[in-house]
């Protein structure tokens, strides 16, 4: 990390303590990053499911680059004070250089970059080769590499661990693997990775145990996009059916989110 690195981007590393996770809530737009920061949330991610979707576009098929580029440029514009890591998808291209020339571009904390285009999982070494050429050029960048062996491979935990070795390798910083994993599974990821494990939010296991288990951060995912859909849906049925009202923030609330004042 470089010394002129603002104390967001440097103190993102130190945030990922394995057996202490950190939770990572993963915002869409302006208004819900600066929301989740004044509930206190150490750090905000972007979900690129709620990019795509808040914008008519499919997700992970390199369609919403262009948007996840102008988000990304309005959350660091609103300087929220907290470190922003970015999903990038699977980086946007095939080329090793070209991935590493966008985020270098980018000015972030930390970028996710994921192992399957398209629904599909792709070379190893294709993607350690795109994980090294990012950390050449933005070693102060931290790097979560995701493996999509669980989301849409075969859900071998041997080859999502012979992966994740892979991209540690080529000088990943944090590992991310999301799906519905068990306690079996997470333990094994945290023994044989060697590195800080992220995995999704999951009802099943709390917080506690993932701590117990070594997770180092937990992310939301499109977890709030969609929940935020869905009580919206829920707001206006309430209003057609006569029903009570769901709770949310004043007008005055989000103009104040929206703008930053106050």
């Amino acid at each position: 990390m470089d010394a002129t690195d603002p104390p967001e981007v440097t103190g993102f590393f130190e945030l990922h303590r394995p057996g202490d996770p950190f939770v990572l809530p993963n915002a869409w737009d302006v208004g819900s990053a600066r929301a989740l920061v004044a509930e206190g949330f150490p750090a905000v991610g972007t979900t690129s499911l709620g990019v795509a979707a808040a914008r008519g576009l499919p997700d992970a098929t390199r369609a919403a680059h262009d948007a996840v580029l102008a988000v990304t440029g309005e959350l660091l514009a609103a300087g929220l004070g907290v470190p922003l890591t970015v999903d990038l998808e699977d980086g946007f291209s095939d080329d090793p250089g070209a991935v590493a020339d966008l985020v270098v571009g980018l000015g972030v904390a930390g970028v996710n970059l994921e192992d399957a285009t398209d629904g599909a999982l792709i070379d190893p070494d294709r993607h350690a080769h795109r994980i090294a050429a990012v950390k050449q050029r933005a070693p102060g960048v931290f790097v979560n590499a995701r493996t999509d062996v669980f989301w849409v491979g075969d859900h071998d935990p041997g080859e999502a661990i012979a992966r994740l070795r892979r991209y540690v390798d080529a000088g990943a910083d944090g590992v991310f693997v999301p799906g519905a994993l068990d306690e079996a599974t997470i333990e094994s990821l945290t023994a044989a990775v060697g590195a800080p494990l992220n995995v999704l939010a999951s009802p099943a296991i709390p917080r506690t145990r993932l701590a117990e288990l070594g997770v180092a951060r937990i992310s939301t995912g499109s977890l709030l996009y969609r929940s935020a859909l869905g009580q919206a849906v829920a707001a206006a049925r309430a209003v057609r059916d006569g029903a009570p009202l769901p709770a949310a923030p004043s007008y005055a609330e989000v103009q104040r989110l929206a703008t930053g004042s106050g």
